[in-house]
């Protein structure tokens, strides 16, 4: 018996999706031979054809092995803002029969040591306005060897066209910024890798090979790595552009990271697949958006519910001309009711939310674009069986029954990249598959479409970004006033969620620091979207008999002192 939502199956699409037997970077080859001169990417009006992207992507791989070393199965940290240079070093890693590990590039120095110990990388790619962060971890250790042994250092400005502020566009700093001198052992202009014009070796690798190892983080404190083959990429890159009935003419705005995996499927490697043209902004700003998509004629979007709030709250909206917009979609966090109706009416357009993981490479569920629900994750797309078990039996639930979403499909992680003990809690065996454990709560409702309701795992969604509460107390437990911490999710009406930390003190240090010195260490040591944007000192925290900390006491404290949310400071 079909699955209720096979009725609502976008019309024209068979329920399966045969993948290539190729590597990723074979799709850069055969856009560069059918579309030479076509752009690719458009970055703030300088464009680069689908050739000389392949080009300078392929002489870069040669510096990778020439000079750096890079061999094959290597790993090697990607750490941009958004630009032609992300886009390029993650496709010359794969050139170089190499391994991407994409980082969050607001990851300040102390993160980036866990992702250059984990991952085992020797080289990076990473932008000059970024380079200070990496600098520490160019220096000698203990056993006076460098972490990483050489960095290749790009300028945002050397992608852009010759004016600094194109046709009047407003640009962040870092990206006008001109190029840096570079002083230092393991350091490499870019400009003169390229220039260098080494040639790779033959591309060796498959689709069952290593391809991108993009992280997240558990309940352990420590991000954990995604093992995700050639096959995993091309599953979502390719479904994607499908599920929309893309083209090789359409036009897509990215401004979602490229470091996270819904940005790197849909609004890169997907496009590049089929040959699409991409419109790249380094950072969101609404009125940049706007101008771009009028420019350039953008016929999609890819969004979080944060940045469309946002776009629709310009007073200048109906200035633009966007009537080639024909589809937002997007996902990381509900969209609000009220925000829907105002897409529909000013634009005429459905928000098309979908569901995925770092573990699944992006989306496993997608709303039917000609009937998407509101608030809903949408069905299971492309040979994704999706089911909904009780988490504690680990049985399977009837419609309607909330319970934990477990998936098998072909974009499925191989495991965590050196953590059996996760992958043992992660997978689950059922009539013969392997499943993945979501750690989400969801329902299904009658017509098959699934429901968000809760989740399982201790996480924090802010503003779309997901934070993990363990991963932000062991980096704030290295503040030396701090005895102990406990962080937890607290509503805010701007962003969701947000970050809160209750703080107990070393008491010999009591009263010689405040809540705001506190916070203000917080965003100097870590990522801004999971700084605690609230402290509160408190004497003790709650904890069980066995000493664990009661953070879901905390929880519904915080909740009940503000059940309606307000909107948090910066630090």
């Amino acid at each position: 018996m079909p699955p209720p939502h096979d009725t609502h199956w976008p019309k024209g699409l068979s329920r399966q999706l045969t993948l290539p037997e190729t590597s990723l970077f074979y799709n850069a080859e055969v856009s560069a031979r059918r579309f030479p001169t076509k752009p690719y990417l458009i970055y703030y009006g300088a464009t680069l054809s689908f050739a000389d992207f392949h080009e300078e992507a392929t002489r870069l791989a040669g510096h990778l092995e020439k000079v750096c070393g890079v061999k094959a199965g290597d790993h090697v940290l990607l750490y941009l803002q958004n630009s032609p240079q992300w886009v390029l070093g993650y496709y010359a890693i794969l050139r170089a029969n190499a391994v991407v590990v994409p980082v969050n590039p607001m990851n300040m120095s102390d993160e980036l040591a866990h992702y250059v110990a984990d991952s085992g990388a020797r080289v990076a790619i990473a932008a000059q306005n970024l380079l200070p962060q990496l600098q520490a971890h160019l220096q000698p250790d203990e056993n006076h060897q460098p972490a990483l042994h050489h960095v290749v250092v790009a300028c945002y400005r050397d992608h852009l066209p010759d004016q600094a502020e194109p046709n009047g566009l407003r640009l962040p700093d870092f990206v006008v910024a001109p190029r840096e001198p570079l002083s230092g052992t393991g350091l490499h202009a870019w400009s003169q890798a390229i220039a260098a014009n080494y040639a790779p070796g033959p591309l060796t690798t498959g689709p069952d090979d290593l391809c991108v190892l993009p992280h997240t983080s558990g309940t352990t404190g420590h991000p954990k790595g995604c093992m995700h083959t050639h096959r995993n990429v091309l599953c979502t890159a390719i479904g994607g552009m499908h599920w929309f009935a893309s083209t090789q003419d359409s036009v897509m705005l990215s401004v979602l990271p490229f470091f996270h995996v819904t940005g790197m499927a849909g609004g890169m490697n997907g496009p590049l697949y089929l040959g699409s043209t991409v419109v790249v902004m380094s950072r969101w700003d609404r009125e940049t958006a706007a101008e771009l998509m009028q420019r350039h004629r953008v016929t999609s979007w890819q969004a979080i519910s944060t940045m469309v709030v946002d776009f629709l709250a310009n007073p200048r909206i109906g200035d633009y001309d966007l009537s080639a917009l024909n589809g937002i979609r997007g996902g990381g966090a509900a969209m609000p009711e009220a925000v829907a109706q105002k897409l529909k009416s000013l634009l005429g357009l459905d928000y098309v939310e979908g569901y995925g993981m770092s573990e699944t490479m992006a989306a496993t569920h997608i709303n039917p674009p000609h009937r998407p629900k509101p608030q809903c994750l949408g069905i299971p797309v492309y040979d994704v069986d999706a089911r909904i078990i009780d988490p504690t039996t680990l049985s399977e639930l009837t419609q309607g029954e909330i319970g934990e979403i477990v998936v098998h499909a072909p974009q499925v992680m191989q495991g965590y990249w050196r953590n059996e003990a996760a992958n043992a809690q992660t997978f689950i065996h059922m009539d013969g598959k392997r499943f993945l454990r979501t750690g989400d709560l969801a329902r299904i409702d009658e017509d098959g479409y699934f429901f968000m309701m809760d989740r399982l795992k201790r996480m924090i969604n802010a503003s779309g970004f997901k934070v993990w509460p363990a991963e932000v107390e062991a980096l704030m437990c290295k503040h030396p006033a701090i005895h102990e911490v406990c962080v937890i999710g607290a509503m805010d009406l701007k962003r969701g969620e947000t970050v809160k930390a209750f703080v107990v003190l070393k008491p010999e240090l009591e009263g010689q620091v405040n809540e705001q010195d506190i916070a203000t260490w917080a965003h100097d040591h870590m990522g801004a979207y999971k700084t605690p944007r609230l402290v509160e000192f408190v004497s003790s925290l709650p904890k069980s008999g066995t000493g664990k900390i009661l953070w879901r006491e905390l929880q519904k404290r915080q909740a009940e002192q503000n059940p309606q949310g307000g909107t948090s400071t910066r630090p």
